[in-house]
């Protein structure tokens, strides 16, 4: 019997073979069977892949994971240093999605600035599982939001149990399986207990879901990107050093400041805890090693080619790939550097943004 152990070996050796993400390259391994009706299309954004799959599935037509990336705000900007007692540790929070800090608000604009039937779902565990199972019976994809320790498949470590996770879209099942879209292009099934179980860990969003009911009414999707566009703009001209652009030259002054709390060179001036920071920073801002898509920007890129400002989109790819080259630098005073370079270059670009949508 292949061990924990040895199938993630194998999943790692296939990814580094094929360039695959790691459900996909998991999903080709299990060998799981398809479902007839459901197409995986696989995605960057977790929030906007699920909920492209789902709409399309329900019949509403022309529209892209970068149209609902868009529509639901695009990107945004964030960062937290958390540090906790309990156990001596240090976290670095990244956010590069509109909303970031909230995790169903993206879903309920793009739903509601479309016009699309749907209906969130929240109870106890045990009705939560009920209505769940109602659903797949009849046939309904239902998007959820479950702990990724829990849900198995990262195979992360148990000090990662309830940090959350992003939603994934649960379309079908078979006895005590169900099979999952995360983004990935073969089927992809765990067991529901564990679904059950990850759905159920974190406080904040406990088995929240969501199901589209229906195409709704005629969708305005001009008049929704015009929303998406305004949305953007509006949030990342906002103050918030935690959670809009001055968030980035915040972190920029705390790479090299020696006297602020929350400073790299003050936090970290014994060495513990700064690999896993190092780590938790590429993984947040290179989508080829996180698991939500990375800094966004390239697919940010893509909305407004769709959108009709295609004279805007390579300067934000030019952006993707500096939050790439970032999220390789270790030096504190580089990385301080670099973050003010980003900084004014996203300053820069959302202006200009804001003067075309104007």
């Amino acid at each position: 019997m292949t061990s924990r152990k040895q199938l993630k070996e194998r999943v790692r050796a296939r990814m580094a073979k094929t360039g695959e993400r790691y459900t996909t390259a998991l999903a080709h391994l299990t060998g799981a069977a398809p479902v007839g009706g459901w197409t995986l299309r696989g995605g960057t954004d977790p929030d906007a892949a699920g909920l492209t799959a789902m709409l399309a599935a329900r019949g509403v037509p022309g529209l892209t994971e970068a149209l609902v990336f868009g529509i639901g705000g695009g990107i945004g900007a964030g960062y937290i240093l958390w540090e906790f007692q309990h156990d001596d540790s240090r976290h670095v929070t990244t956010g590069f999605s509109n909303s970031w800090q909230y995790v169903t608000r993206r879903t309920e604009k793009v739903l509601t600035r479309l016009g699309v039937d749907h209906e969130w779902h929240r109870s106890a565990p045990k009705a939560a599982q009920a209505w769940l199972t109602g659903r797949l019976d009849a046939g309904d994809a239902v998007m959820v939001w479950p702990d990724r320790y829990q849900i198995g498949y990262w195979d992360l470590p148990e000090a990662l149990d309830g940090h959350g996770g992003h939603p994934v879209v649960v379309y079908g099942a078979s006895g005590d399986q169900v099979y999952l879209d995360d983004r990935n292009l073969a089927p992809l099934t765990v067991a529901r207990a564990d679904l059950d179980r990850a759905v159920a860990r974190v406080g904040s969003w406990k088995n929240q879901a969501v199901v589209v009911t229906g195409p709704g009414h005629a969708h305005d999707v001009e008049s929704a990107v015009r929303e998406g566009l305004r949305d953007v703009v509006e949030h990342l001209s906002a103050k918030s050093d935690s959670f809009s652009l001055p968030a980035w030259r915040k972190w920029s002054r705390m790479m090299t400041d020696t006297r602020a709390a929350k400073a790299w060179p003050k936090v970290f001036a014994d060495g513990r805890g700064l690999d896993q920071a190092l780590q938790s920073v590429r993984e947040g801002v290179d989508g080829r090693y996180g698991v939500t898509g990375g800094n966004l920007r390239p697919l940010f890129a893509d909305f407004l080619d769709q959108a009709g400002h295609s004279g805007l989109a390579p300067r934000w790819r030019e952006i993707g790939e500096m939050w790439h080259a970032f999220g390789a630098t270790t030096g504190f005073a580089e990385m301080g550097r670099q973050l003010a370079e980003l900084h004014e270059a996203e300053t820069d670009a959302i202006a200009r943004l804001k003067a075309a949508v104007d």
